[in-house]
């Protein structure tokens, strides 16, 4: 049973604050209280992500980024009812008050219907050769070592199966009997997994041309094999279907501090001296939502990375959305990174 109380923040609270409590409880919403815990405002998963893109800082009040007429029901709200409201209004969650506004509960559609069938085709990229693990991945291809006892690919496909998905494709290249023999057809997990295979590299994206004789009616959601994110996936979907895009980047925020004072000038004068800044900016986070309609324009064997796909849709002017995440993510590309996956294990199996 989750527990509603944890979501509950004042208005003066951070949206650093908001963003722990979001991936501690796993329950998209934050309910914003007044001092007799009265419902003031609410803030959503996606509430969040706005914010994160128009540069607001984590020490920016929830009271500026709240709705502050949010949708409630009352606790003797038939579930009907509440089903009702949340369909109509298409939203996953609604706190529950009594008639003077005071939070008594929170609603959430999947407690209340249970886990969402989603036929949404996964496509795991799993061909590369993964040099910078070696002599690690001299054996065993990277989306295969473990971490806490699992496979790192093994974990990601676990993952989706708890959200829902079961229809998965797994690209492979290097060592790719490893893969066959381990996952097999999917049935120990009860689901279907299928294989593309590149008989040379083809990049990030031009494995997925090898789709297109698949019937394919939903978008896919592509994920690298070699990540552990505690993104919620169908969040994501609703993302890229809400706003209508043709294909979504999911990114994260880096951060990369100078050693050194900066120095602004200006004519030969000094302007300003920044001690030690600290740039911000958006990374390639490897997880992407990508429309049918998109895999008949990757040419059939030909190498073509995801980034030079995408650039190329947005100069045909098609809409590629971009989804800031603020979960926990990690790209396993060197040894330090699987040692924190190793150490955080722990979050995963």
């Amino acid at each position: 049973m989750y527990e509603w109380k944890k979501v509950i923040l004042n208005s003066s609270d951070t949206m650093s604050k908001a963003i722990q409590v979001l991936n501690e409880e796993a329950l998209r919403i934050i309910m914003v209280a007044d001092h007799t815990n009265k419902l003031i405002g609410t803030i959503t998963d996606g509430d969040i992500r706005r914010s994160l893109l128009l540069n607001m800082g984590l020490d920016t009040k929830l009271l500026n980024i709240m709705h502050k007429n949010p949708k409630t029901v009352y606790e003797n709200d038939s579930d009907e009812k509440v089903l009702s409201i949340m369909r109509v209004e298409d939203i996953l969650q609604i706190p529950i008050i009594d008639q003077q506004g005071i939070i008594i509960g929170l609603k959430n559609i999947q407690n209340s219907i249970g886990v969402k069938r989603l036929d949404n085709i996964v496509f795991l990229m799993a061909g590369g050769f993964g040099k910078r693990l070696k002599p690690l991945t001299d054996s065993t291809p990277k989306p295969l070592l473990l971490i806490g006892g699992k496979p790192i690919l093994e974990i990601i496909i676990k993952q989706c199966i708890e959200q829902g998905f079961h229809n998965f494709v797994i690209s492979t290249h290097y060592k790719a009997e490893m893969f066959k023999q381990y996952f097999g057809d999917g049935d120990k997990w009860g689901v279907s997994i299928k294989y593309v295979h590149e008989e040379a590299p083809l990049g990030t994206a031009g494995s997925l041309g090898l789709m297109k004789k698949t019937k394919i009616k939903e978008p896919i959601l592509v994920l690298n094999g070699d990540l552990l994110t505690k993104v919620d996936f169908e969040n994501l979907l609703n993302f890229h279907d809400v706003n209508s895009f043709s294909a979504t980047l999911c990114v994260h925020e880096h951060k990369d501090q100078i050693d050194y004072g900066v120095v602004t000038s200006l004519n030969n004068k000094l302007v300003n001296i920044e001690e030690k800044p600290i740039n911000k900016f958006f990374i390639n986070a490897g997880i992407y939502i990508i429309n049918p309609s998109l895999i008949n324009d990757i040419e059939d064997g030909v190498y073509l990375d995801m980034p030079d796909f995408l650039k190329r849709q947005t100069a045909s002017n098609i809409e590629v959305g971009v989804f800031p995440m603020h979960e926990y993510w990690l790209d396993i590309g060197q040894i330090k990174q699987l040692k924190k996956a190793q150490k955080d294990s722990n979050l995963f199996t």
